[in-house]
């Protein structure tokens, strides 16, 4: 055996994992936009994508108008809930966060549910303002309520030393939140409450370019916060008390995983609703592939998977041929969970836990 193969099988595997990614979530983008309840010649798709427009104006109205919003949202959202769940698990360096833990999803849906139940007067004048902006409204109430957990999350994390214990008082405010809500649907109207159900089962296919103009700047300033802090992520793999010793300002570092967390989160919610899965599975699995742990290498990868797993999932919401829109978070959830278990169990590497 080569003495030089122990280095450059790692560097091999990830560069394939890399490329196979890479490929996969190209075609599965061209795909997305391909199919539906009218198909689109894959090759109109290139052609209107690449700007040299296609044979029948229908298809460009369609690629452009419909299918590639779809498809774009897919993508940066897939991206942002995987790459959020690589934080949340590193930083309380628990299997089971994900990027909602901090109570960011029930934030938001406590927005969402005061504009869908209200119904104006003195008591709901704000919300019922809101609630006539329409879906401008919904965006703004989940953001509101995201960006109020989360504002409450940094507070309180000024006077929390342990990662642990902060991840407990986000889960409760989080159950807070979800109680609220319970509240706010038993006296809403039942055509208003079904609103805030179906807007609970998760979409892609509701976002608007002006949606888009909102929503990808914010979970790109989310990503490259993400990107910008690995190393600091690979220091507290092993602990909060060893990545002092190091010399890392673990607050600091704290604080701007927990901000940039929540920004990709809470931009995802705000648009697409509370997508189940993504951020909870995809690091397990992307860290399976890579064989390794390293931040550098996982935060990119996670973004690539995230996509893809996304728009598979979007592919399968809407089949070929029909009308009917399948629930997102049915598709995450029966599909994904098998996946996800099946793959676990098979790589043989009884991944439980963040470790190096």
């Amino acid at each position: 055996m080569s003495t030089r193969e122990p280095r450059t099988t790692p560097r091999r595997r990830r560069a394939a994992v890399f490329a196979a990614l890479a490929a996969g979530t190209a075609a599965l983008f061209v795909l997305t936009i391909a199919t539906g309840s009218y198909r689109v010649p894959v090759a109109e798709v290139v052609r209107v994508l690449s700007g040299a427009g296609g044979g029948d104006p229908r298809w460009a109205v369609i690629v452009q108008e419909v299918r590639l919003p779809r498809a774009l949202t897919a993508t940066a959202v897939g991206a942002a809930l995987a790459v959020a769940g690589v934080q949340m698990q590193t930083l309380f360096r628990n299997a089971l966060a994900d990027p909602f833990s901090l109570g960011v999803s029930s934030g938001a849906s406590m927005g969402v549910a005061a504009v869908v139940v209200s119904t104006g007067g003195v008591a709901g004048g704000f919300t019922g303002n809101l609630a006539g902006l329409g879906r401008l409204g919904v965006v703004l109430a989940a953001s509101l309520g995201a960006g109020c957990v989360l504002a409450l999350v940094l507070l309180l994390s000024r006077w929390v030393r342990s990662a642990v214990t902060l991840l407990v008082i986000g889960v409760m405010i989080g159950s807070a939140a979800t109680a609220v809500v319970s509240v706010m649907l038993v006296y809403a109207q039942p055509e208003r409450a079904q609103q805030f159900v179906l807007w609970g089962l998760g979409s892609f296919s509701a976002t608007t370019w002006p949606d888009l103009a909102v929503m990808l700047p914010v979970i790109g300033a989310g990503l490259l916060t993400a990107l910008l802090t690995a190393k600091r992520l690979n220091a507290l793999l092993l602990g909060e008390d060893y990545a002092r010793t190091m010399g890392l300002n673990v607050r600091r570092s704290r604080d701007l995983a927990l901000l940039g967390t929540s920004l990709l989160a809470g931009a995802a919610t705000a648009f697409c609703g509370p997508v189940a899965f993504l951020g909870l599975a995809v690091p397990h699995l992307t860290r399976v592939a890579l064989g390794t742990s390293d931040h550098r290498a996982l935060i990119p990868a996670s973004m690539l998977a995230g996509a893809f797993l996304a728009l598979a999932c979007a592919l399968l919401s809407q089949p070929p041929g029909m009308d009917a829109v399948l629930p997102l978070n049915a598709i995450t959830s029966l599909f994904g969970a098998p996946v996800v278990i099946a793959f676990l169990i098979r790589s043989r590497r009884g991944v439980q836990g963040v470790t190096a």
